[in-house]
């Protein structure tokens, strides 16, 4: 019997009725880097805490055990200049990875960039506890506050730079002959698409305005856009805009993302083979944390529904042309043999999973130049076929675009995340 095996055996007859998904592999994918070897932390469940108090003592021994400082240490030891890792030359900053691209000629095809992006050094899994936590209003854990707080800065200082080419995804039948951007054969191959939509939403910084007319409308165009989807869910989405002048606030229980002020710009994922499960029959079963269509599914219903192809899609849409910081996917053939690493996000009633990748020259990027308002960019982040028939998921960052005029405005965009039913 293999570790996921022996785990999920382990744990099965602990007194819990918590949707524990079936441990997954992508056929040629290797094992997951991951805690418990890959099975979700719902198969810990106590008394309905989908796992969370696990998480969170596992977060804690792993900030004793010190790993994570051991790699901040090497990369600050190392002597100036580039850091050689297992798969290439990394730099510590931004700066110093382009000098080295511009000094070694590296170029990028018409329409693309040759450019540093962002990436973990660190092969372990990693932990967050979120801003919701109790833990952060619990005035008796100070020390475990300052150590998390510590924790999160860690995590970047644990990535390096690394030189790769972005090509223009537009012009995707230049690379893939016959294949068009805008097809959802380009997402069943590469995990990546293009959409277009003229919306009739009139302020995206109004959520409940966002919730009643694009939500709808994404769900739409999703049925037009996949042969065969019976069912399409919009469930919440996020807000972008650094230089945004207004209220910032988040507020969950009104269901109003705020607005972000920062652009994730370290190589990464939302779901993972687990999360991909877990999330869609929260939503469907318990409307857990759904922005959007109240669900109401019985137990037995969503299992008939998961039982048929389904997928997560995140989709992108500019409110003005992108001028700086766009949104860059990554193809998934190009790593289709590649373990991810998980990294565990602890709220009080479930712990998410998203996924981080280290570096390899042969990772195939795409980006669309000026993206324009009509133009929604669309990535795979979860499809719950296995048999390495389809794209598994994309991976995504921001990034900073080197030919970019000194007074480029940055990136202004909602994104919002689905799932997709057949």
């Amino acid at each position: 019997m293999n570790r996921p095996a022996v785990i999920a055996d382990r744990v099965a007859g602990a007194n819990s009725d918590a949707y524990v998904p079936p441990f997954e592999l992508t056929e040629g994918q290797p094992p997951p880097i991951a805690s418990n070897g890959g099975v979700s932390y719902m198969a810990f469940d106590r008394n309905g805490d989908a796992g969370t108090a696990a998480a969170e003592a596992e977060a804690f021994r792993q900030i004793a055990e010190g790993e994570g400082q051991d790699v901040i240490d090497m990369i600050e030891n190392a002597p100036p200049g580039p850091i050689q890792t297992r798969w290439g030359l990394g730099f510590r900053t931004y700066e110093e990875c382009l000098e080295h691209i511009r000094a070694t000629g590296i170029e990028a095809p018409e329409g693309g960039l040759a450019l540093p992006l962002r990436y973990t050094v660190h092969e372990a899994p990693s932990y967050s506890i979120v801003s919701s936590n109790a833990l952060w209003r619990d005035p008796s854990r100070e020390a475990d506050q300052l150590a998390l707080r510590k924790e999160e800065r860690d995590i970047g200082r644990r990535c390096l730079y690394f030189p790769q080419i972005l090509r223009d995804a537009r012009r995707m039948d230049e690379y893939h002959p016959g294949l068009s951007p805008d097809s959802a054969a380009c997402m069943d191959r590469l995990g990546v698409s293009l959409a277009h939509l003229e919306s009739k939403c009139g302020n995206f910084y109004d959520s409940r305005e966002v919730q009643r007319v694009f939500y709808p409308e994404i769900e739409q165009l999703l049925l037009d856009f996949f042969p065969g989807a019976t069912d399409a869910l919009v469930y919440n989405h996020d807000v972008f805009n650094k230089d945004y002048d207004g209220d910032r606030a988040e507020d969950q229980d009104a269901k109003n993302p705020g607005v972000n002020k920062g652009y994730a710009n370290l190589v990464h994922n939302d779901l993972n083979d687990n999360s991909g499960r877990v999330r869609c029959r929260e939503l469907l079963t318990k409307n857990l944390r759904n922005f959007g269509r109240t669900q109401h599914y019985t137990e037995a219903e969503a299992d008939a529904k998961m039982s048929r192809r389904f997928m997560s899609i995140n989709l992108a849409k500019p409110m003005e042309p992108v001028e700086q910081f766009p949104f860059v996917l990554c193809a998934w053939p190009s790593f289709a043999d590649q373990p991810y690493i998980t990294n565990y996000r602890i709220y009080d009633d479930r712990v998410g999973e998203t996924t981080r990748f280290t570096y390899r020259p042969e990772h195939e990027w795409y980006w669309f130049p000026r993206q324009q308002p009509n133009e929604v960019s669309m990535l795979k982040c979860y499809d719950s076929v296995t048999d390495g028939s389809v794209s598994r998921w994309s991976f995504h960052t921001a990034c900073v675009d080197p030919t970019a005029p000194e007074d480029a405005r940055c990136r202004k965009n909602l994104v919002v995340r689905s799932y997709v039913f057949f």
